[in-house]
């Protein structure tokens, strides 16, 4: 921001320009250093266009909060067949020990799906902390 701030009454006012500059130096270098890792959980069988797209929409949500999301079943189904059983299983398999990175599991959407049924089942034993949204990204 350059010192053409100007206050409430349209007068140029650098003091507070160059603070409110700082501000936001400071917020965008904080965002840069730490960022906890949330995982999305989120139905990927069924609609799987449909639910890719939603996907994405929640990555991106969590990211706008200032967090980095992990999304498993937007990466794995790239090489691993998921009307595979075995290799579906191995899937799920790499999703819980990314899972055990992550600081909070956020689970979207108000259909639960069998995959995300297991992972919820094991956040809750393994005591990870859960939050429950909305398709539209509200918090439950």
């Amino acid at each position: 921001m350059s010192n053409d701030y100007r206050n409430s009454e349209g007068y140029a006012d650098p003091t507070a320009g160059e603070a409110l500059s700082r501000i936001l130096a400071n917020e965008r270098q904080s965002l840069r250093a730490f960022r906890p890792i949330v995982y999305i959980c989120s139905p990927y069988s069924g609609d799987v266009e449909a639910n890719v797209a939603a996907a994405r929409r929640y990555s991106r949500f969590a990211v706008d909060k200032g967090y980095i999301p992990i999304a498993p079943h937007l990466l794995y189904p790239q090489f691993l067949n998921d009307d595979d059983e075995q290799e579906r299983e191995l899937g799920l398999f790499f999703g819980n020990a990314l899972m055990s990175k992550c600081a909070e599991v956020w689970v979207f959407g108000s259909r639960i799906s069998a995959g995300m049924e297991a992972e919820i089942k094991r956040a809750k034993w393994k005591d990870y902390r859960l939050r429950y949204f909305t398709e539209e990204c509200q918090e439950d």
